[in-house]
């Protein structure tokens, strides 16, 4: 899955697949999650969302299942 870049002191990459609505998520301490069944229409806020961090912890984090990569 290809991954941008991204503005956040926590968050360095996100990635996302439509077809299989997953997010993928690595964070500046290397650690990397794939979260599954993510709309695009929240991808998209994410990724433009003031806070990376903050808007991952409150709207994906607890919400979405995940695996640690």
């Amino acid at each position: 899955m290809k991954r941008v870049p991204v503005q956040s002191s926590s968050v360095s990459e996100l990635g996302y697949d439509p077809d299989t609505m997953t997010l993928e998520v690595s964070f500046r301490k290397g650690d990397v999650y794939r979260y599954f069944d993510v709309p695009q229409v929240l991808y998209d806020e994410l990724i433009h969302s003031d806070s990376v961090g903050k808007f991952l912890n409150s709207h994906i984090k607890n919400y979405y299942h995940y695996t640690r990569l």
